[in-house]
């Protein structure tokens, strides 16, 4: 049977879905959803996803955006999460080298400051042996002189020096939709502004399915399944709610906040980690031509789909940021973008302070059978998906006598990322970027292209090529032209902001490109996809709000 990611075949998706009775039903399009699907289709289980917004558009867009080992869980003795996340570090980097770079992270320590030469040398050690970090990137340590001439913005007064060690920056939207376009290649059904409404119970009141909507037509769809896995983020609790499960551990939400800066105005050379005078962590990370700074953690009780920056919110970051980079005089009117995420932690419920919340996953199965999957991070997504697919097997296995095969995951390069690893990467992107100047493209354009599509940098550059004359005609520029019809046909884009914010990253990081291109790609768009006047009006409102929130804060 064929499977499709394409929002011209939305239908068709439903019609699989319901097809025949599944083996699983993942609810949540996120890091953790498309990970599960990816390991349970992998492993001969008949999968299918459905995602009630867009995939990635929670928390899997909205994180710090490093696949990182987990340093500061060392001051926490979470010894254990450490040398897990650190080695999954490098598998997912091996599994999708385009959309994972390793990028060297340096950690001043000022006199009085949460680290010193001594905690940061050995606290950088463990983890090194923890993680089972490479060779050749391995930590090493800076004199002050050294630290300011890898980035002389760093604030000077009492400097004691730096550490210096590799962590990983990713794109986690595209990590995401990456993860699942090799789910849906494996034969995973996965659809998006799907909801599921209420589930499907037998007589012995055991959960057999769902009963979801399609937000986009107001249909409803009945999907059958052995087992449910809740993979909703955020929203799990919300989940087990509907089951009347919700009981012992909830979920306690934390919004992180992110701000970006032009090169111009924050011309930072070196991905910093540092200390803020409260004593909480804060990155600083130079990326193409800007820079972004954050995380702020503070408790979150409001509405969990539209998380925004508050006042507060940007003026601690700012406040952060003229700590450490003194000479800048960084003010709110230098914002260029923000963001606004929540993390899914799991408390108890008399635990109400964010810091000291562990960012371990764990499964919940309710009476009904429901599986539920919270807290975790970025990082692990794959050993989650592993933990969780296990569960559905050994439940298979006992109930029903089916043998599955173990997590086929760790040597599985995502979509995208069949390139020969990291070095053939190197290689591949050389051969391609050639290719491209070649055909007339600028180096800088071409470079861009492989790094975000890898393997699939042909396809793209295929629709370049035979759609040149045709983006002239809609107005739109061909390389925007080419990326908008690959995120259509391949990547199940079906809204403005999928495109905008998902599979390009731009409302973060070139908020002027989205400015400049949102008419003409959401007129063509409109057309293609057939939306009535209120769909456009309401998904123009959607992108407007969305450039709105990420540079004007609310009060509170």
């Amino acid at each position: 049977m064929t499977t499709t990611f394409s929002s011209y075949e939305r239908n068709l998706t439903f019609d699989h879905l319901k097809e025949e009775q599944l083996d699983l039903l993942v609810i949540g399009g996120g890091i953790t959803g498309a990970g599960i699907s990816l390991d349970a289709v992998t492993r001969g289980l008949k999968t299918g996803l459905v995602e009630m917004q867009d995939f990635a558009a929670g928390t899997s867009s909205r994180s710090t955006k490093l696949v990182h080992g987990g340093l500061r869980y060392l001051k926490q003795f979470e010894v254990k999460m450490v040398a897990e996340v650190g080695k999954e570090r490098a598998i997912v980097y091996e599994n999708g080298p385009h959309v994972t770079t390793p990028e060297w992270m340096m950690l001043p320590f000022h006199k009085g400051g949460t680290f010193g030469p001594l905690t940061t040398n050995i606290g950088l050690r463990v983890y090194d042996f923890l993680a089972g970090v490479k060779k050749n990137e391995r930590r090493t340590m800076f004199k002050p002189d050294e630290a300011l001439q890898r980035e002389p913005l760093i604030k000077r007064d009492q400097l004691r020096g730096a550490g210096f060690y590799v962590e990983y920056k990713t794109d986690d939207a595209r990590l995401t939709i990456e993860v699942l376009k090799k789910a849906v290649q494996k034969g995973v059904h996965a659809i998006n502004y799907t909801k599921v409404i209420d589930f499907i119970y037998n007589d012995q009141n055991k959960i057999v399915g769902a009963i979801m909507e399609d937000t986009i037509t107001g249909e409803k769809h009945k999907v059958y399944a052995k087992k449910v896995i809740n993979a909703g983020g955020p929203w799990v609790d919300e989940l087990r709610e509907i089951d009347g499960s919700k009981k012992g551990k909830a979920l306690h939400l934390t919004k992180g906040v992110h701000l970006v800066f032009r090169k111009e105005v924050f011309p930072l050379q070196q991905a910093i980690y540092f200390d803020t005078p409260d004593g909480r962590m804060v990155f600083a990370i130079p990326r193409d031509n800007v820079a972004y700074v954050g995380t702020t953690d503070t408790t979150y009780k409001g509405d969990i789909a539209n998380p925004k920056m508050t006042v507060k919110d940007r003026d601690y970051i700012i406040d952060a940021i003229n700590y450490m980079f003194p000479s800048l005089d960084i003010t709110a009117e230098h914002v260029e973008s923000s963001w606004a995420g929540l993390r899914p932690l799991i408390a108890e419920a008399d635990n109400e302070n964010p810091s000291e919340i562990s960012r371990k996953d764990e499964i919940f199965v309710s009476d009904s059978g429901l599986i539920s999957m919270a807290g975790g991070k970025l990082t692990g997504y794959r050993k989650m998906a592993e933990h969780a697919v296990n569960k559905v097997t050994d439940q298979l296995k006992e109930e029903e006598g089916i043998l599955y095969s173990k997590s086929e995951t760790e040597h599985l390069p995502v979509s995208g990322g069949e390139v020969g690893g990291s070095k053939g990467f190197k290689d591949f992107k050389n051969r391609k970027v050639s290719q491209a100047t070649a055909q007339g493209l600028d180096e800088q354009t071409a470079l861009m292209l492989v790094q975000r599509y890898g393997a699939n940098f042909d396809k793209v550059m295929e629709l370049y090529e035979t759609n040149i004359e045709k983006a002239k005609t809609e107005d739109i520029d061909p390389v925007v032209f080419a990326e908008l019809l690959y995120a259509m046909k391949y990547e199940l884009a079906y809204k403005p902001v999928d495109f905008f914010v998902r599979r390009t990253g731009a409302l973060f990081f070139e908020i002027g490109w989205v400015r400049d291109h949102k008419d003409n790609v959401i007129r063509y768009m409109a057309k293609e996809l057939n939306w009535t006047d209120d769909q456009t009006n309401a998904y123009v409102e959607e992108l407007d709000q969305l450039l709105h929130d990420a540079v004007v804060p609310v009060e509170s």
